[in-house]
């Protein structure tokens, strides 16, 4: 169940905290706080430039000749042995443009929702290739070998390749547990909240008919046609459908006039009763499936706008990059022994604080290739460099490649 808050309120308030813009003017005050001595964390914005430069350095090894995708779900499913988007595209070939978009996005939906924090123990080994592959790009393989053989689908043997929302809501922990390979010596990290999270989807789309027009998640993409001028379709628009449409999904969370904000925290040192300011909002898996949607989106003939009105992600391996390069740096030393929950104010102050660090690096790095944030936008600069970035110094510092502080997750937020 979520939490209501009692703060006074109005409904331009809540779409407020829906709003992309709202996240960057968040997370703007706690880094101006941050500079001012007033949060766990010091800034030392001489070391961006040190950032910017093994971000960059990461993004030439990448993609040397910068033909990088947007930063998406789909960079995931490919490995070193096997092209699944390929293989996905060859089997979706006999369908028109806007049912390949709409089984795409039944994919790509599912696999956000699972990709929380796998664990530094967890692996998933493909059958035909004998990879095993951990982490994000593990989770990513087991969601789509999930979807492949119909796990999600309500006629798996006739018509596997989509997603049901009434066979989401039938989906039991054992079954999850099999497609992800889960066992006493394979532990994953959040089974329990993953299928939670997909229990909800299902009821959520069989309710909200609006949105949902099919049971399916993908049906969304019919929405998005509905509803724009021409064919143009804004990013932040994407986001706050995807918020509107799919928030109550969201477990523990906050609720304002009934609802439920999602990845939306309250900031203790800004908490006054009368103000619905403390709130401060991420919306990172959100986010991550906005910019999952979009290659997609595109396919079906809409023209997405305005792609920087996103923010970056803010998430341990970015997060983790920054304080690993020294550019945020805990004051108390000793809190490093710690782990926190996603709501302590150390977190929120540290997502935060990531937020404006990769609006930073991003500009450094343009200023570094003389490109503009057209030719250059975010979601090319997280998807070459920065997720990469703090993955690599992170593995080269911590056994595992955990993160530099602590974090207990529940499986839905990181």
């Amino acid at each position: 169940m979520s939490r209501t808050i009692d703060f006074k309120f109005t409904k331009d308030d809540v779409e407020e905290i829906l709003s992309p813009s709202c996240i960057r003017k968040k997370a703007s005050f706690i880094y101006k706080a941050a500079l001012e001595g007033n949060t766990f964390f010091k800034i030392n914005e001489d070391k961006f430039d040190d950032v910017a430069n093994y971000v960059l350095k990461t993004i030439k090894e990448n993609y040397p000749e910068l033909k990088i995708p947007y930063h998406s779900r789909w960079g995931h499913f490919n490995s070193e042995k096997k092209n699944r988007i390929n293989i996905l595209n060859e089997k979706l070939s006999s369908f028109d443009s806007i049912e390949i978009s709409r089984r795409e996005i039944d994919l790509v939906i599912v696999s956000v929702l699972l990709d929380a924090g796998a664990g530094e123990k967890w692996t998933y080994i493909d059958s035909e290739t004998n990879e095993e592959i951990s982490r994000s790009e593990g989770l990513a393989v087991a969601s789509f070998d999930m979807f492949c053989k119909g796990a999600f689908s309500n006629l798996p043997d006739e018509d596997p390749l989509r997603v049901d929302a009434e066979r989401l809501m039938n989906l039991t922990v054992e079954e999850l547990e099999v497609g992800f390979q889960v066992s006493k010596n394979n532990p994953l990290e959040g089974v329990e909240g993953r299928l939670s999270l997909l229990k909800s989807l299902g009821s959520t789309i069989l309710k909200n008919k609006k949105y949902f027009s099919t049971p399916r998640p993908g049906a969304i993409v019919d929405y998005f046609h509905s509803n724009v001028v021409e064919g143009d379709l804004e990013s932040s628009e994407i986001l706050s459908t995807l918020l509107n449409a799919l928030g109550s999904i969201w477990p523990g969370r906050i609720s304002l006039g009934g609802k439920n904000l999602g990845d939306v925290w309250v900031y203790k040192p800004l908490i006054n009763s009368e103000s619905v300011e403390c709130l401060v909002p991420f919306h990172k898996l959100s986010q991550w499936l906005s910019y999952s949607l979009i290659e997609s989106l595109e396919k079906s003939g809409l023209r997405v706008m305005h792609i920087d009105q996103l923010t970056g992600l803010a998430e341990y391996r970015n997060g983790g990059l920054f304080v690993d390069l020294g550019a945020f740096e805990l004051r108390d030393k000793s809190l490093e022994q710690n782990s926190y929950h996603p709501q302590e104010d150390l977190i929120i102050e540290w997502r935060a604080l990531t937020i404006i660090g990769l609006d930073k690096v991003a500009s450094l790095i343009r200023q570094k290739l003389k490109l503009s944030s057209l030719d250059f936008p975010l979601p090319k600069i997280l998807e070459g460099g920065t997720w990469h970035a703090g993955r690599k110094i992170a593995k080269s510092l911590r056994p595992g490649g955990g993160p530099p502080i602590k974090i207990i997750s529940d499986g839905t937020v990181f």
